[in-house]
């Protein structure tokens, strides 16, 4: 398709959203949102951008940064694995290329938590070189119009990459990629495509064959995990018991209750006696009558069932010896906690933000 980058771009000229991002080509701050992006909808990320970039206005101020405070402004975004990727990043930034963050394609893809989409979308835009952006909203796009589809993802995938890569403008690369994201996100949405007004209606495979809804191919959905989580809120006057996740598993680095986790549904009277036994508590000293508060949390391979058992200490005895750190109520909001417990201790009043 000949004109396809002149019309994409065009489009893109007169319907792009006016974002932060896009009125700069600071490598940094393009790395920053487009790891922002990957995970939440724009609405939301442009506030997140906005707090990270305040706090952390250059890589040397994210470099020198601690991991609590990244994670506390992370919180909420979830897969914090990717705020710590960007912690470690920066200080190889830092250590390794005095500084300065790169927009070669080549020294960003060496960097911890970059992977081909990112460093394409940094180097393209940043850069200005001609390297393809796939996302969910490309692939859609190019899957449709040009009828893309295989059974084998691998496949499927390579074919996508090697339809954008053609297809790229490489005097604009970075618009082009921007347009082509713009337009999937705006126009050749998932569920509700705005196919009579598209300016490809006439030549799009799946609109002419009124297959839209077949493109691109869905994925196999696998089942989730079920995990049981019991936490016990365990109140001692004006202060709680926390703990800190450091297993490599969801959460990790962040703050949670003393955690007790199964592998079934149990009754709360079993979760909390093993609780006791598994963290040699004495019985006489907590006192806990009331049903667990309970949520169940969605995420992309597992869902969490979570129970909250409040617990409180009757006699002053010390817990801290049990890997929990005992703090007070009021400062709670300084730690960095799972949205599934924010949400719980919001119910609870025990935050006071």
């Amino acid at each position: 398709m000949q004109d396809f980058a002149k019309n994409i771009i065009l489009w893109y000229t007169k319907n792009k959203r006016d974002l932060p991002w896009r009125k700069t080509q600071n490598p940094y701050k393009i790395w920053v949102s487009e790891v922002i992006l990957q995970q939440t909808r724009i609405n939301q990320g442009i506030s997140y951008y906005s707090v990270f970039i305040t706090e952390f206005p250059d890589i040397n101020t994210l470099a020198r940064a601690k991991k609590d405070k990244i994670l506390r402004i992370w919180q909420g975004l979830g897969y914090y694995n990717r705020a710590l990727n960007m912690l470690f990043a920066a200080k190889t930034v830092v250590n390794e290329l005095n500084g300065s963050f790169p927009s070669d394609y080549n020294q960003l893809i060496r960097l911890k938590g970059i992977g081909d989409y990112t460093a394409s979308a940094i180097a393209s835009i940043s850069g200005n070189q001609p390297y393809a952006v796939v996302d969910g909203n490309v692939t859609r796009v190019l899957s449709r119009i040009f009828g893309i589809t295989n059974l084998k993802r691998t496949t499927f995938e390579k074919e996508i990459k090697a339809t954008a890569t053609k297809l790229l403008d490489k005097k604009q690369p970075g618009i082009f990629n921007q347009a082509l994201m713009e337009f999937g996100a705006l126009q050749c949405k998932s569920s509700v495509p705005l196919c009579k007004s598209c300016i490809f209606n006439e030549v799009c495979y799946a609109y002419i064959r009124g297959q839209v809804k077949d493109y691109p191919p869905v994925k196999k959905v696998q089942p989730k995990k079920e995990r049981y989580f019991h936490y016990f809120v365990i109140h001692d006057g004006n202060y709680v018991y926390i703990q800190n996740r450091k297993e490599k598993d969801i959460w990790a680095g962040l703050y949670e209750f003393p955690l007790l986790e199964t592998n079934r549904s149990v009754s709360d009277k079993l979760a909390l006696n093993t609780f006791i036994t598994e963290n040699t508590v004495d019985p006489a000293v907590i006192s806990g009558s009331q049903r667990p508060v309970t949520f169940r949390s969605i995420l992309s391979h597992q869902a969490i069932n979570l129970y909250f058992h409040k617990l409180e200490l009757i006699n002053k005895e010390n817990l801290k010896g049990r890997k929990w750190i005992r703090i007070k109520k009021k400062n709670l909001n300084e730690y960095a906690f799972p949205s599934q417990v924010i949400k719980y201790l919001k119910d609870q009043e025990l935050l006071t933000e």
